[in-house]
């Protein structure tokens, strides 16, 4: 997660086990193991989203999928990237469709793309809206771009259109 840059013990969640409750070893081949991590998981990941959009006054949760990748690293790099991007969370703020500033983080994210096959979109519960085919803007309504970021839960999918990783 990403909110203001900066790192802070309030935006912090830790999960510690010592054994106290005397429970029986879950091993990592066993179903007990499956169930445990799966649950464990969904945990982590909504307390994430409930720590980034709670944070610094935050006005929107932003969402950054990257799909098409040629490995998880380049995936992960450039979907930090974008995450991270101060021009692209202000862009996001006012309710501006520029997908440049998308371009722009995956650009110095030192992912391994090629900026010629990125396409993207922004979706939200109000729609979803393509801005960019092959690197490169596309026409779109400007009245659904508003209304699509006008929402406060918003993901930028991103398909860099160069391997199967995300």
């Amino acid at each position: 997660i990403s909110i203001d840059g900066d790192t802070s013990t309030n935006d912090t969640f830790a999960v510690m086990a010592n054994g106290m409750a005397g429970n029986i070893l879950i091993e990592s081949d066993s179903e007990a193991y499956q169930v445990f991590k799966e649950a464990l998981y969904a945990v982590c990941r909504d307390l994430s989203l409930m720590l980034a959009k709670d944070g610094e006054g935050a006005t929107k949760l932003i969402i950054s999928k990257v799909t098409g990748a040629k490995d998880e690293q380049s995936a992960k790099k450039a979907a930090k990237s974008v995450i991270c991007s101060s021009l692209f969370k202000a862009a996001m703020f006012g309710e501006d469709a520029n997908w440049g500033r998308v371009l722009c983080a995956l650009g110095y994210s030192g992912a391994d793309i090629d900026v010629s096959k990125i396409d993207l979109n922004f979706e939200s519960s109000k729609g979803i809206v393509e801005v960019c085919k092959s690197g490169a803007g596309i026409d779109f309504s400007e009245e659904i771009v508003a209304e699509v970021l006008s929402d406060s839960d918003i993901t930028v999918n991103v398909s860099l259109g160069d391997g199967k990783y995300r």
